[in-house]
């Protein structure tokens, strides 16, 4: 079966502050990335975790599991790609991918989470299950 393409995609260059003493992006500030296109592609569908948080659904990562395929350096233009899946009936799946301009593969990205609930239900909030019934 074909790979689905990207429900979203971000722009962004490295900054000089995000590499290390070898003049590459850190490997933490990749999290940062992967991490600010999730919170970016919610946004994009009118959906925010904060909104989630303040009504008692915390959607959170756990599990990270990321392949370093090359390197940034500070000025790269850098794009996110990411795709959302349900990998359960408790479980989501961002599958996220960073690319240079020149279109060289950096990471490959699988990171799973879940809904922690206040009120002790299990499962997503609606609009989340939704989103990933549709996909």
């Amino acid at each position: 079966m074909p790979e689905r393409p990207p429900d979203f995609e971000i722009f962004s260059d490295v900054r000089d502050y995000e590499c290390d003493l070898q003049g590459v992006v850190n490997n933490a500030v990749y999290q940062n990335y992967l991490e600010h296109a999730r919170h970016e592609y919610l946004k994009s569908l009118g959906l925010s975790f904060s909104d989630f948080h303040r009504q008692g659904h915390d959607l959170v990562l756990t599990r990270a599991e990321i392949d370093y395929k090359g390197l940034l350096q500070s000025g790269d233009r850098y794009t996110v790609k990411l795709r959302i899946e349900r990998e359960s009936r408790l479980r989501f799946r961002f599958v996220q991918d960073i690319y240079k301009e020149d279109g060289t593969h950096v990471l490959h990205g699988r990171l799973i989470g879940a809904c922690i609930n206040r009120d002790g239900r299990r499962g997503f909030p609606p609009e989340i299950d939704t989103l990933l019934d549709q996909r």
